[in-house]
C-alpha cells in the first residue's frame, strides 16, 4: 500500500495545482454586488458567448437590457432564455449589424426616439397598463373590455427612454479577407468602426442619462497591434488576418482614451477591457479545432487557460455596475484589474489622429465639443 502513497500524493498535488492555476487564470466572479434596477443597458453581440452572459448577469441585477444583434432569430431566442432564467421581462432584442453603417444609424435612431413619446399607452381608446404591454409577449395580459388583438397599439418603450450603460462587445476574429457593406476590412469595420459610430450617435442620450458608462471590449492582442494610417483598410498590403485583428483591438483602446478625454465633466465614463480567452464562437476562424488531433493535443492547455463565457463576462459586469468605479474613466482592465495597455495605446497623438480618420470614414462631421454630429456618407 505504501508504494502507491507517493504516486497518489504527487498526482493529487498536480491535480490540485492545476485546478488552482485554472481558477487563478479565470479571474473569479465580479466582486461587486451592486444592482441596477431601472437602468437601461445595451449589449452588442449579445446572442451568444460573452455578450449573452453579460446580458444575463446585468438582467439578474435588475437592468432593462437590450440585446443588439445581427441575427434576430438567435437574438430573440437569447432574450427569451434570459427572461425565463432571470424572471426579468425587461429584456428585449433589437437588430444591429455592425458591418453596415446604415444598420448602425437605424438602430441608433430607434434608441434616440425612445424618449420622444412618454404618453400613456392607449389601445383603441382603452387605457393599458405598462405591465400589460412591456416585456415577454407570452406574459402580456388582455385588458378587460379591449379587443384581443394588440395590432395598432401605440406605446413608449421605457427601456429606451434613457441609456445608462453601453457595452460594445460584438467582434469578429481572424476571419478571411472579407469586407463590410461599406467596403471596410471586416475586423476593423465590425470590431472598431461600427462601435465608434454607434457610440458617437448615442452620446447625447448617454449624457442625458448620466451618470452612465461605456465599456469597450478589447483584447490582450492589442499589444501586437499597430495603426497603419497609410493602409487602415488593408488595400495596399498582403492581408494578414491576425495583424488585422490586433489593429482593430488596438484601435478600441485608443478610441477609449480619446473618448474619455472628450467626455470629461459630462458624467459619462468609458473604459476598455480584456475579458480573457474564452470558449466562444469568436475563435471559429482560427482553425485550432479543425482536426481531432489538434483538439486532443490542445485540450489540456485549453482546459487550463481558457475561461467559460460566464467567467469571461465578469469583467464587463464589474465595469458596468461597480460603485467603486464611479468616475473612473480612460482606463484599461485586464480581467478585473486595471493594467497599463501597450505603449502605442497611450499615444495621445495617435489617438487623436485615429479619431479624425474614423470620423471621416464613417461620415461624421467633427464638432468643437466632445462628440460629433452624424452626416450621410458621401456617394
Amino acid at each position: 500500500m505504501n508504494r502507491y502513497l507517493l504516486p497518489l500524493s504527487v498526482l493529487g498535488t498536480v491535480a490540485g495545482g492545476a485546478v488552482l492555476l485554472r481558477d487563478y487564470v479565470a479571474g473569479g466572479a465580479c466582486p461587486s454586488k451592486a444592482t441596477i434596477h431601472g437602468k437601461t443597458v445595451i449589449v452588442t453581440g449579445a446572442n451568444t458567448g460573452i455578450g449573452k452572459q453579460t446580458a444575463l448577469e446585468l438582467a439578474k441585477r435588475g437592468g432593462n437590457v437590450i440585446l443588439a444583434c445581427r441575427d434576430m432569430e438567435k437574438c430573440e431566442a437569447a432574450a427569451k432564455e434570459i427572461r425565463g432564467e432571470t424572471l426579468n421581462h425587461h429584456v428585449n432584442a433589437r437588430h444591429l449589424d455592425l458591418a453596415s453603417l446604415r444598420s448602425v444609424r437605424e438602430f441608433a435612431t430607434k434608441i434616440l426616439a425612445g424618449s420622444a413619446s412618454r404618453a400613456r399607452p392607449v389601445l383603441w381608446g382603452h387605457a393599458v397598463t405598462r405591465r400589460a404591454l412591456v416585456g415577454d409577449p407570452e406574459s402580456r395580459r388582455r385588458v378587460p373590455g379591449a379587443p384581443a388583438c394588440f395590432a395598432g397599439c401605440l406605446f413608449a418603450n421605457p427601456e429606451e427612454e434613457q441609456v445608462h450603460v453601453l457595452v460594445n462587445n460584438a467582434a469578429v476574429m481572424r476571419c478571411p479577407h472579407w469586407t463590410t457593406e461599406d467596403g471596410f476590412e471586416m475586423q476593423f469595420g465590425v470590431n472598431y468602426l461600427g462601435h465608434f459610430l454607434l457610440t458617437n450617435l448615442l452620446l447625447d442620450k448617454l449624457k442625458a442619462s448620466a451618470p452612465s458608462r461605456i465599456i469597450n471590449l478589447s483584447s490582450l492582442a492589442h499589444v501586437a497591434g499597430h495603426i497603419d494610417f497609410d493602409d487602415l483598410n488593408w488595400e495596399k498590403r498582403k492581408y494578414d488576418t491576425k495583424a488585422a485583428y490586433c489593429q482593430s483591438k488596438l484601435a478600441i483602446v485608443l478610441f477609449t482614451k480619446e473618448l474619455s478625454r472628450r467626455l470629461q465633466g459630462t458624467g459619462v465614463t468609458v473604459n476598455a477591457l480584456h475579458p480573457g480567452v474564452a470558449r466562444t464562437e469568436l475563435g471559429r476562424h482560427t482553425g485550432l479545432h479543425s482536426s481531432a488531433f489538434s483538439s486532443f493535443m490542445l485540450g489540456p492547455i485549453f482546459w487550463l487557460l481558457v475561461k467559460s463565457p460566464q467567467l469571461a463576462a465578469q469583467p464587463s459586469t464589474y465595469l458596468a455596475v461597480a460603485e467603486e468605479l464611479e468616475g473612473v474613466s480612460g482606463k484599461y482592465f485586464d480581467g478585473l484589474k486595471e493594467k497599463a495597455p501597450a505603449p502605442e495605446a497611450e499615444d495621445e497623438e495617435v489617438a487623436r489622429r485615429l479619431w479624425a480618420e474614423s470620423a471621416h470614414l464613417v461620415g461624421l462631421e467633427m464638432s468643437h465639443g466632445s462628440s460629433v454630429k452624424g452626416q450621410p456618407l458621401p456617394k
